[in-house]
């Protein structure tokens, strides 16, 4: 396999961290020239080579994975952040998918944004063009160094990943693949890097890398986003934390809301598009959580309510009294908060107060409510009488997804391809001079 830095040289990382950092952007801008003038059959032949490479190595990365998620276990981790660092083979050949569903995308590397003659013959195009060096900043999720891989090669970009503690031995692992596979294909190794191996100090000096790192992307708990941006001088792309809300309005149909309730809130707990606060009209309330409240309680989640949620539910059933923290946090555990409202405006109020701008759903059969919903409510995405899981880039057909931002400069929502580029003009004269 490649030689990269192992986790055993950590030891001898001290004070030349930031040097060896900024050594490895600069192979890492180096490479990525590489991919300035590629064809996309040599893009996607590279993303098939690493898929099949992923897949053949099924048993190696699943035996290392065993590791971190056994030591991890034994940490105290909880269930839901286990969740998104176990890997199985069958996980593994869905990342191997998804590498190849990004290869079946259109290129965005080329197309013209925008263009025009100007009246004096100068003709302009806007062209979207890769960022150059991307870094991604990540916690315990071993999919992502594939996935921010794969995205960043068929945008034209490199990569610098740090994975985190959790998944040292993962990502050890399925970087290494990644670097045999792009030179099995001719292509520079450096394309893709890891800074693991110098730990935090190592993130720290790849937030400082401005003028070799173009962008940073981090994706992980609200702790690891607000340190990414408050300490990065590399121009960032925060993704979010998920205090997701759906709201069961007056006229929704009461068993398709459970479905989507229990949707949203069990079908993986441990995501950031995860529900986490169900809002209840009032006039369906004692009818809707009577079922709702029963079902979530059966798939063994915590239910933490207000008076009403609390007096609703059937017997046999606990709800907690909820607190502010409740409607704040993003619980990423079988635990969800639970409030009746009055109104829309109710609802629309409360996640106002407590939305981190993730995803929000309401669930109703009024086109009215619908449409104040989508227009009134700030998120990155709304749904419509559907389940919040489907805020994902391979759920909308992005291919994969490099995180989901939420904020509004550049990039919002699923990042995808053409999340990854930025563009150029390019203007054509014929010896044209400014009067």
């Amino acid at each position: 396999m490649s030689a990269v830095t192992t986790p055993a040289a950590t030891a001898q990382v001290t004070s030349d961290v930031e040097p060896a950092v900024r050594d490895i952007a600069r192979r890492s801008k180096v490479a990525s020239r590489a991919l300035a003038t590629a064809s996309r059959g040599t893009k996607d032949a590279a993303l098939h080579a690493i898929a099949d490479a992923l897949v053949a190595a099924t048993d190696e990365i699943v035996a290392a994975n065993a590791e971190d998620t056994a030591r991890e276990r034994a940490a105290g981790m909880d269930d839901g952040l286990l969740d998104r660092l176990a890997l199985t083979p069958a996980r593994v050949e869905a990342i191997a998918a998804a590498l190849r569903a990004v290869a079946a995308l259109p290129d965005p590397v080329g197309d013209v944004v925008r263009g025009q003659t100007l009246p004096n013959g100068l003709r302009l195009r806007q062209l979207r063009v890769p960022m150059g060096v991307v870094g991604m900043i990540y916690e315990a999720r071993p999919n992502v160094t594939v996935d921010a891989a794969g995205l960043a090669l068929k945008s034209g970009n490199a990569v610098i990943l740090r994975g985190g503690s959790a998944a040292i031995r993962s990502n050890e692992v399925i970087v290494h693949v990644l670097r045999d596979a792009l030179a099995a294909q001719g292509l520079p190794e450096d394309l893709v890097q890891t800074i693991d191996p110098y730990g935090r100090p190592g993130g720290v000096a790849l937030m400082h890398a401005r003028g070799l790192v173009d962008v940073l992307i981090p994706r992980g708990g609200a702790s690891l986003i607000r340190t990414v941006v408050a300490e990065s001088t590399v121009p960032v792309i925060e993704t979010g934390v998920g205090n997701v809300h759906v709201y069961v309005d007056a006229s929704a149909d009461l068993d398709k809301a459970v479905a989507i309730v229990m949707n949203a809130k069990t079908q993986r707990v441990g995501v950031c598009n995860a529900a986490e606060t169900l809002l209840v009209h009032a006039d369906v309330a004692d009818a809707f959580l009577d079922k709702a409240l029963a079902a979530l309680s059966g798939a063994g989640v915590v239910l933490h309510g207000d008076e009403r949620a609390r007096a609703a539910a059937p017997d046999g059933v606990v709800v907690t009294p909820a607190t502010d923290e409740d409607w704040a946090k993003e619980y990423l555990a079988l635990e969800l908060a639970v409030r009746v409202v009055d109104s829309l405006d109710e609802a629309i109020d409360h996640i106002r107060t407590w939305t981190s701008g993730h995803t929000e759903a309401i669930l109703t059969n009024d086109l009215g409510a619908s449409e104040r919903f989508v227009a009134e409510v700030d998120a990155a995405a709304v749904m419509v009488n559907a389940s919040t899981r489907f805020t994902d880039g391979g759920e909308l057909g992005l291919g994969a997804e490099i995180g989901i931002s939420t904020q509004k400069l550049h990039a919002r929502g699923p990042m995808g391809l053409a999340e990854l580029t930025t563009t150029k003009w390019v203007v054509q004269g014929d010896g044209h001079v400014r009067p």
